[in-house]
C-alpha cells in the first residue's frame, strides 16, 4: 500500500479517458481549484503543467514545495504512474469504488466535477484521513506479467466455447447433430454430410463450417502453446514467474492443479495480507449484512474483490471435497451441512472456499500444511 508524503503541498487529480484527460489542480497560489483539458496520453504536457504548477508555488511561497498526483485505477493501469514516478513526481493510484460520494452532488457527473472532488479528497488524504479513499497498491512489471498466463487462457476457453456452440448451431440448422466439433478428424466427417432431410450441405454454409472449424483449430493450438509457456515459466529457476516456491508448494496438494496454483500465486499470494479478514475481503468472500431498523438479513458475499481468484476459489473448493475427502476442512464441509438441511451445498461451499483460501495462505506463508491435507508425494 502507497503512504504519501505529507509534505506535498501541490495536489494533482487527473481524471483520465481515451480521448481528453481533465486535470485539477491545486496549490498555495491558487484561490480555488483550477481545471486543465489536455489531450488524452499527453505526458509531455502534464507533467510540463506538474512542474509549471511546483515552479509558481516556489516562487510564492519558498523552496520545498512537493507535488503529488492521483488517479483513478481502470483501463489505463499503472503505467502512468511508473512515468509519473520515474519523473520524481510521488504518485497514488486510487481505487473507485471507495469514493464516499454525497448523495446531493451525485445528481451531477462530469470530468470536472470527479477530478475536482477528487482533488479535495486527495488533500485530506494527505492530512492524514485514511477514510477519504484507499489507495491500490502498484504491482511490479514482473508480476503483472505473471498474471497474462491465467487472463489470457480465460480468453481463449471462452472463444473455443464460442467457436464450438457456433459450429453445433450451423449444423443444427440442417438438423445434423451427431458431429462432436471437438473431434480432429472433424474433416473426414463433413466429407459428403448431408442435410436431416437427404440434401447435400448448402456450398456457402459449408465453407462457413469449414472456417468455424478452422478457427477452432488456431485457438485449440494457441490454449496448447500457452499451456508450454506456462510450464517452462513455473520449471524455469530464473525467477520468471515471481511467485515461484509459493505456486510449486500449492501444487504438491492433491485436488491442486499447476493452472489453479499459479492463478493463485500471482493474483492473490504476491500480495501482503494483515490478517484472514484482510484477504478474505481481497476476494470479496466476506459476508455483506444488511441492517435497518428490526430489519438483518444477510446480501451474500460482497463479490467485491478479485474475480478470477474468488472464482477459483469456489472451483477448487469443490476439487478439496473430492481430493481431500478427509482433511478438517472436508469433514467440516460435511457436519456443517448436515446439521443445517436447509442450507444449499451451493451456499456452503462458499464459506468452505474462504475458510480453504485461509488455510492455503498461511501454508505458502509458513509452510503449515492444512489439517488432514494429503500431499501428491504421499500418495
Amino acid at each position: 500500500m502507497m503512504t504519501p508524503s505529507t509534505a506535498a503541498t501541490c495536489f494533482v487529480a487527473i481524471d483520465l479517458s481515451k480521448s481528453k484527460w481533465l486535470v485539477a489542480l491545486d496549490a498555495p497560489q491558487l484561490a480555488k481549484i483550477k481545471s486543465v483539458r489536455l489531450d488524452g496520453f499527453d505526458t509531455a504536457g502534464l507533467i510540463d503543467l506538474v512542474r509549471a504548477t511546483v515552479a509558481e508555488a516556489t516562487e510564492l511561497c519558498g523552496p520545498d514545495q512537493r507535488p503529488i498526483v492521483c488517479f483513478e485505477t481502470g483501463y489505463d493501469g499503472f503505467w502512468l504512474q511508473r512515468l509519473l514516478a520515474n519523473e520524481g513526481i510521488e504518485t497514488l493510484v486510487v481505487d473507485p469504488t471507495s469514493f464516499l460520494v454525497n448523495r446531493k452532488a451525485r445528481r451531477v457527473k462530469t470530468d470536472r466535477v470527479d477530478a475536482e472532488g477528487m482533488v479535495v479528497l486527495l488533500k485530506n488524504y494527505c492530512s492524514g484521513d485514511r477514510k477519504a479513499f484507499r489507495t491500490v497498491r502498484v504491482p511490479t512489471v514482473a508480476e503483472e506479467d505473471a498474471k497474462r498466463f491465467h487472463r489470457e487462457r480465460k480468453r481463449l476457453m471462452s472463444e473455443r466455447t464460442g467457436h464450438i456452440n457456433r459450429i453445433r448451431a450451423l449444423l443444427a440448422l440442417q438438423g445434423v447433430r451427431h458431429i462432436n466439433p471437438a473431434m480432429v478428424t472433424w474433416r473426414k466427417k463433413l466429407e459428403g454430410l448431408e442435410t436431416a432431410d437427404g440434401r447435400p450441405f448448402p456450398d456457402q454454409l459449408m465453407r462457413e463450417i469449414v472456417r468455424s472449424f478452422e478457427r477452432l483449430e488456431l485457438t485449440n493450438k494457441m490454449i496448447k502453446a500457452l499451456a508450454e509457456e506456462r510450464d517452462e515459466a513455473l520449471a524455469a529457476e530464473s525467477g520468471q514467474f515471481p511467485e515461484h516456491e509459493k505456486a510449486v508448494l500449492l501444487e504438491g496438494l492433491r485436488g491442486v492443479g499447476r493452472h489453479s496454483a499459479m492463478l493463485l500465486s500471482a493474483e492473490v499470494f504476491g500480495r501482503e495480507f494483515k490478517n484472514r479478514r484482510h484477504l478474505s475481503s481481497y476476494l470479496g468472500l466476506t459476508p455483506s449484512p444488511y441492517s435497518s431498523g428490526d430489519v438483518e438479513r444477510s446480501q451474500g458475499i460482497s463479490k467485491a474483490g478479485n474475480r478470477p481468484a474468488r472464482t477459483l476459489g469456489i472451483a477448487l473448493a469443490w476439487c478439496w471435497l473430492r481430493y481431500q475427502p478427509q482433511s478438517a476442512l472436508a469433514r467440516w464441509f460435511r457436519k456443517y451441512t448436515a446439521e443445517r438441511p436447509g442450507v444449499r451445498k451451493k451456499v456452503a461451499i462458499v464459506a468452505l472456499a474462504r475458510k480453504l483460501i485461509v488455510a492455503l495462505w498461511r501454508y505458502v506463508e509458513t509452510g503449515l500444511v492444512p489439517s488432514g491435507a494429503v500431499l501428491k508425494a504421499e500418495v
